[in-house]
């Protein structure tokens, strides 16, 4: 079934609400003060079904002056609008500024409505056909029908109906494979089902029992039930009017402005970076002037900044601003926007989001690259040295990661291919400075490796990502090295390494100094070292504390002695006995034997455990 949001646009008392009442059979006018004044306050909700099957839903805006901004809650989600002009008036001021919030909002179809045709000659209807036919030349409704209507004797409503259908089946479909945003325009309370709020669903799915975030409030509900166009639904798809029936929450909770999206996929956000553009018969634009900032059914305050740095906006002129916003709203990439002046107030301009989270420090040249860029995910991952998570990047650019993938992935996260391999071959660098000056060691601290290369803002993970891109890095253990790395001892190195692991296996339990047995071992401190590290890494020797080390064979020979006494309850005193050992040796073992589950302390005892 195909479903079509239209709205309806112009001045006040030209006929809008008696319009959509002749169409569909609903009044429109729900407020007791609309009904008593006889004009549209508020937006106002009917729907139609056509020959076809198709299923209209209309959102009657307010005309008058003064409710604009309602106005402008309603028109950001329609498909095509029907520009109502009262045949006995023609065309008047709210005509213009209703026409003009319909052009910048990028709106791309609609239906002239010449209404009150039967209070006037036919004569006049034509003048005021070709006057709406000038007004429109060179817009969006440049060749629209204009179909004259009465809506008191039904004249021209089949051929309006008609040029509806018509339209209706060149709607392209909004995307429905992104994540879910309706904005609120209205809510209410319903006895036998609790809070209802309604709103055009402006992309993506949305099916009863999931559970959806109110932004920018950030509270959590499940949806109990949905309406979509007046009729009960499993789901609704993006460009759908529809209801939502939401658990636990009262309706004074909830108002237009808010934004139900799916639960932690989005943040809403008090700065976005923009292309604007000031009608020609607006005033110049200053420089942090304040404005009436409409988006969705949002409205608020903010300030515009020029990102030129001149001193004023031109009418006329298109241009990059950055917006800041007096309280934050859910806003993404590609959204469109009106801003009216504080005084008088009345629109003066209208643009697209470019950026919702850009560097505090604005650039033009920055702006100007999002505006031209074909990906921003991809554009957002050139600029980042380290890279995005997925989560991030929806975030920012309002679309799950597409088919093809952004960057690189390393898990959940993504990195430009440039900056992969820039950091490669950094990481590279490093690893090789490393064994030049340490050509004994097996490699470079891994942990010490991120911090110089990656920064202690990278996460951790981030290293093993790259170093799994890699064809020349190899990390083992704790360490990473070239893969063409192999430690190569020199004559006397390996003479030394046999003399000190044979120096601690002499010893057995009574372990030799350290200092002492680097001192014997007929090579220099700053080689020695290294030599130690290489029989601790190879579990040769055994580290139990950071005086005393253990060859590996003396340790092996107790954990043996000691598994034949497995229940045992001793103190030190029989370990001792046990070992031969002193206590300066006595102590630091049953510390390393308790860390290693061997035995238990309890007191002043022990247990053998294992």
């Amino acid at each position: 079934m195909t479903f079509i949001v239209a709205g309806t646009a112009g001045h006040i008392d030209h006929g809008k609400t008696a319009l959509v009442r002749a169409l569909t059979g609903i009044d429109t006018d729900r407020l007791e003060e609309e009904k008593r004044r006889g004009i549209s306050i508020d937006l106002g909700f009917a729907h139609l079904e056509l020959p076809s099957g198709a299923r209209v839903s209309f959102i009657d805006v307010p005309g008058h002056e003064r409710f604009v901004k309602n106005m402008l809650a309603g028109v950001g989600g329609i498909d095509l609008v029907l520009l109502v002009v009262a045949a006995d008036e023609g065309i008047k001021p709210q005509t213009l500024e209703h026409f003009d919030i319909c052009r910048l909002l990028g709106i791309q179809k609609g239906i002239i409505a010449l209404t009150k045709v039967d209070a006037v000659e036919p004569e006049l209807v034509e003048l005021v056909r070709l006057e709406v036919e000038e007004f429109v030349a060179g817009s969006f409704l440049e060749g629209a029908p204009a179909v004259p209507v009465s809506a008191v004797t039904g004249v021209g409503l089949a051929e309006l109906k008609g040029e509806i259908e018509r339209l209706g089946r060149a709607v392209r479909a909004r995307d429905a494979s992104r994540p879910f945003r309706l904005p609120v325009d209205r809510s209410f309370s319903m006895r036998g089902f609790g809070t209802i709020v309604t709103g055009t669903l402006v992309a993506g799915a949305l099916a009863a029992e999931q559970e959806v975030e109110v932004y920018p409030v950030g509270r959590v509900f499940r949806v109990r039930g949905l309406q979509v166009h007046g009729v009960g639904a499993g789901q609704a798809l993006a460009g759908q009017r529809t209801a939502v029936n939401l658990a636990g929450v009262e309706a004074t909770e909830l108002g237009r402005g808010m934004t139900l999206g799916p639960p932690g996929v989005f943040r809403a956000t008090t700065r976005v970076e923009a292309e604007l553009d000031l009608l020609p018969g607006a005033k110049p634009l200053k420089q942090r002037a304040p404005v009436h900032f409409h988006a969705g059914t949002a409205e608020l305050e903010a300030e515009v900044r020029l990102l030129s740095g001149a001193a004023e906006m031109l009418p006329g002129e298109r241009a990059l601003v950055r917006l800041v916003l007096r309280e934050p709203a859910l806003l993404l990439p590609g959204d469109r926007f009106i801003i009216r002046m504080f005084s008088p107030v009345v629109t003066i301009g209208g643009g697209r989001v470019l950026d919702v989270d850009p560097p505090r420090r604005a650039l033009l040249a920055r702006a100007e690259a999002v505006a031209r860029a074909e990906s921003l995910g991809e554009m957002l991952l050139a600029e980042s040295r380290t890279g995005m998570s997925v989560r991030e990047l929806t975030a920012r650019t309002g679309v799950w990661e597409p088919a093809g993938g952004w960057g690189v992935a390393l898990g959940e996260w993504r990195m430009a291919r440039a900056a992969v391999e820039g950091l490669l071959s950094e990481l590279q660098e490093r690893v090789r400075e490393f064994h030049k000056k340490t050509p004994l060691s097996p490699g470079m601290a891994s942990e010490e490796l991120r911090q110089r290369v990656l920064g202690n803002d990278a996460p951790a993970f981030l290293l093993d990502g790259l170093l799994g891109q890699s064809k020349t890095l190899v990390r083992e253990g704790d360490v990473v090295r070239l893969a063409s790395h192999r430690v190569a001892f020199q004559e006397d190195e390996s003479e030394a390494l046999a003399k000190m692991e044979q120096a601690f296996r002499a010893a057995g339990l009574a372990a030799p100094a350290t200092a002492q047995v680097l001192a014997a071992s007929g090579v220099e401190p700053a080689r020695a070292r290294p030599l130690l590290q290489i029989l601790l890494r190879q579990r040769r020797l055994v580290k139990v504390s950071e005086e005393l080390v253990f060859h590996v064979e003396a340790i092996e020979s107790l954990r043996a002695m000691l598994a034949g006494r497995k229940g045992t309850r001793f103190g030190v005193a029989e370990f001792k006995e046990w070992t031969g050992v002193s206590r300066k040796y006595a102590i630091p073992l049953l510390e390393y034997l308790d860390r290693e589950r061997v035995t238990r302390r309890e007191g002043d005892q022990r247990v053998v455990v294992g």
